[in-house]
């Protein structure tokens, strides 16, 4: 690749990411539970809201989730969506709870471009609280590692 193939494809890559190439797929998306953004903000406590409605990412290793070991089943903080069986839920080390396959219908996926990178943003079908990333490097049967924000979800024990 000579100088000006590079910096042309340098250039649109620059532009894609500028001009929307990773646009929020769920701010399209009309969800079954939805509010005002400041709705949102009285309804969740500080930590919640910055993960689920802003999609920040909680410090890892902080969440209690993180050692849950009970069965029962993860759902959405924001609006109890059923999301993880506790039967699906493995320590990855990475600091943030880790499933490899959510529930049925529990989850939606899209494309995000916030790191420069693509990668596959997990949120919450019901109401569309960003929950975390999946990526390929989990165990069998899937493959899959649900990595969640323990922040963004609550524990039903049984």
């Amino acid at each position: 690749m000579n100088k000006r193939q590079f910096l042309s494809f340098g250039s649109v890559g620059v532009a894609a990411f500028i001009f929307g190439c990773g646009a929020d797929a769920t701010a399209k998306t009309r969800y079954a539970v939805t509010y005002s953004d400041a709705e949102w903000k009285k309804r969740l406590p500080p930590a919640a809201y910055r993960v689920l409605r802003q999609e920040d990412t909680e410090t890892p290793f902080t969440s209690p989730l993180n050692k849950e070991k009970r069965k029962g089943t993860f759902v959405c903080a924001a609006c109890s969506q059923r999301l993880f069986s506790s039967t699906t839920k493995y320590d990855s080390g990475t600091g943030w709870p880790s499933f490899w396959q959510p529930l049925a219908g529990g989850v939606g996926t899209k494309t995000d471009y916030k790191i420069g990178l693509p990668r596959t943003e997990v949120h919450c079908a019901r109401c569309g609280g960003h929950l975390g990333h999946v990526f390929d490097d989990g165990p069998k049967p899937t493959g899959k590692r649900y990595c969640m924000n323990g922040v963004a979800m609550k524990f039903l024990p049984g």
